[in-house]
């Protein structure tokens, strides 16, 4: 886990390389084709989505146990090493902080067709006539809410699995992410999707409650002001129809005091957002590198606490022996 940490943060995902997400994707895409094209009934198309969640959760969680065993019986090393990638690939730090600096290095050059054209790989509403404000706020949801799916839920998952030696780290944050592609594929309440994907957004929704919840706390803490960042979730976080984005964006939001939310346009149609937490300054660079600070630190403090949980577990396992 410290290694998949290291990478992840050295490197990330280096550009050109395969990555577990494109090959779940893959299966999506070409699960989907054939249900949308042979199963008309809205009925079948709900029980093919509940097969298409527990086939590639089960799958890649599975075929990630039987790689990794696979390497243990070559060598142990190489083990270690194919474990250390494949979580490496479940954390998004390095490329939520990347496309973050994208945008914002556009902006500091006021280059802002550039900036625009940069944002729109990374979120899904109109951004061709976003004022600069508008695009920090953009930037700010887009790294506040991916925190979690992409960063601590992971980790979380990977801490589970840790503990559970029949299963380990890796498969368990494999299988999250799995759950985590299939609710940005086909999770959506419009067609084509709006049955196919319903078991897989529901699930997703379950499998992020804890840890969303359990980051919203640790980043109150980070703050220094849990209480309020709490309340402030409980008055606005629940105005979103989202049981999790909304309280990652509000628990940010309270942390840095600022406001996220309101109007977004999506292929021209007006949505308002609700508003999340209180307009007490401006969003800016800084205060989008602040949250990026705060989910580092987040992730390090989760991280720090594992290793002093297994390091106590390896202590008292030994003081018998002693």
């Amino acid at each position: 886990m410290l290694l998949a940490a290291s990478l992840d943060y050295l490197i990330g995902d280096p550009w050109g390389w395969l990555h577990p997400v494109q090959v779940m994707g893959w299966a999506i895409a070409k699960y989907t084709q054939i249900v949308l094209k042979y199963v008309d009934r809205p009925h079948w198309r709900r029980i093919a989505g509940v097969g298409l969640f527990w086939g590639l959760i089960l799958g890649t969680g599975g075929l990630t146990w039987l790689v990794i065993r696979a390497c243990e019986l070559i060598h142990p090393v190489l083990s270690i090493a194919v474990q250390s990638i494949g979580l490496a690939s479940c954390f998004a730090g390095r490329s939520l902080r990347r496309a973050a600096e994208d945008v914002l290095q556009a902006i500091e050059s006021g280059d802002l067709a550039t900036a625009r054209s940069q944002l729109s790989m990374y979120v899904g509403r109109d951004t061709d006539k976003l004022t600069i404000p508008e695009i920090y706020r953009a930037i700010l949801e887009t790294v506040t809410e991916n925190a979690i799916d992409g960063v601590m839920a992971p980790l979380f998952y990977a801490i589970v699995g840790l503990f559970i030696p029949a299963v380990g780290a890796v498969p368990l944050a494999m299988a999250y992410k799995a759950a985590s592609t299939l609710d940005s594929m086909v999770g959506y309440r419009r067609e084509p999707y709006a049955d196919l994907g319903w078991w897989s957004a529901k699930s997703e929704d379950v499998l992020t409650w804890l840890p969303c919840r359990l980051a919203v706390l640790t980043i109150g803490l980070i703050s220094g002001k849990p209480i309020a960042v709490w309340r402030l979730c409980w008055r606005d976080a629940v105005k979103d129809p989202s049981p999790n984005s909304g309280w990652s964006e509000c628990a940010y939001a309270a942390a840095l005091d600022v406001q996220v939310g309101g109007i977004n346009y999506y292929k021209g149609q007006i949505q308002q957002k609700p508003l999340l937490g209180d307009d007490l300054q401006p969003i800016n660079a800084a205060i989008i590198q602040r949250a990026l600070s705060l989910t580092r630190t987040s992730f390090l403090l989760w991280l720090g606490l594992v290793a002093i949980a297994l390091a106590s577990t390896t202590v008292v396992h030994l003081i018998p022996l002693i």
